[in-house]
C-alpha cells in the first residue's frame, strides 16, 4: 500500500547542495547565478560583518568584494568544506581589509539577538541580560569576541570558524575558553554584583 520511505534532506543540505550549484555556474561565468548568490547571502554577510564594525560603508564594500572574489575564484572552491564557510571566510578577510581602510567603529551589538526574538515576547530581565552581555562582549579582545559572535549568535561550529579565521581549531577553542572566563568574572559586576559575592 506505502511506497518505500524516503529520508528528508536536511535543509542546510539542501541549501549546501544549491550554493554548490550556484558556484559551479558561476566558474562558468554565469552572471544570473552570482546576482542569485548575491541575493541569498546579502543579509547573511550584513548580519555577518556588523559583528566586525558598525560602518555600513565598509559592510557593503566588504559584501561587494566578497562576490568580486567568488564571481574570480569560484573555480578554485574544491568542496573541502561547505559553500557557506568558504563564502564567509572570503567575507572575514574582507571585512578585515575594509575595517583597517574605514578606521574602527563599535560594531552593532545586539542587531543578531534582535532578530532572533522580538520585542512583544522579550522581557526586561532578557533586555537588560542582553546589555550586559553585549557591555561585556566590547571588553574582550577582538579576535576573541568575533569567536564568541560567530559561534552564539551566528550559530557556526568551531570548524566553521577555523575555516573562516583561517586558524587551528584549538585557536578558536582556546579563545572561546578564555573568553568565557573574562565574561564569567565580568557579568556579575555589571549586574552590580562583585565577582565572588556570596549568593543569598
Amino acid at each position: 500500500m506505502f511506497g518505500p520511505a524516503t529520508a528528508q534532506v536536511p535543509a542546510s543540505t539542501r541549501d549546501d547542495g544549491r550554493d554548490r550549484e550556484l558556484l559551479g555556474l558561476i566558474a562558468l561565468g554565469e552572471r544570473r547565478a552570482l546576482e542569485q548568490l548575491y541575493f541569498n547571502y546579502h543579509g547573511r554577510l550584513g548580519q555577518f560583518l556588523s559583528r566586525l564594525t558598525g560602518r555600513r560603508d565598509a559592510i557593503e564594500e566588504a559584501i561587494n568584494d566578497t562576490f568580486w572574489i567568488v564571481w574570480q575564484k569560484a573555480a578554485q572552491f574544491r568542496g573541502d568544506s561547505r559553500a557557506s564557510t568558504w563564502i564567509m571566510g572570503i567575507a572575514w578577510r574582507c571585512g578585515l581589509k575594509a575595517l583597517r581602510r574605514s578606521g574602527p567603529l563599535p560594531p552593532e551589538h545586539g542587531e543578531a539577538t534582535i532578530d532572533a526574538a522580538s520585542a512583544t515576547d522579550t522581557t526586561l530581565a532578557s533586555e537588560e541580560l542582553r546589555e550586559w552581555l553585549d557591555t561585556g562582549l566590547r571588553t574582550l579582545p577582538f579576535e576573541q569576541r568575533v569567536t564568541m559572535e560567530m559561534a552564539y549568535f551566528l550559530g557556526h561550529s568551531c570548524e566553521e570558524i577555523a575555516a573562516i579565521m583561517s586558524c587551528p581549531v584549538n585557536t578558536v577553542k582556546a579563545r572561546m575558553f578564555q573568553a568565557r572566563i573574562k565574561l564569567r568574572n565580568l557579568l556579575p559586576t555589571l549586574g552590580g554584583t562583585p565577582s565572588g559575592a556570596a549568593k543569598s
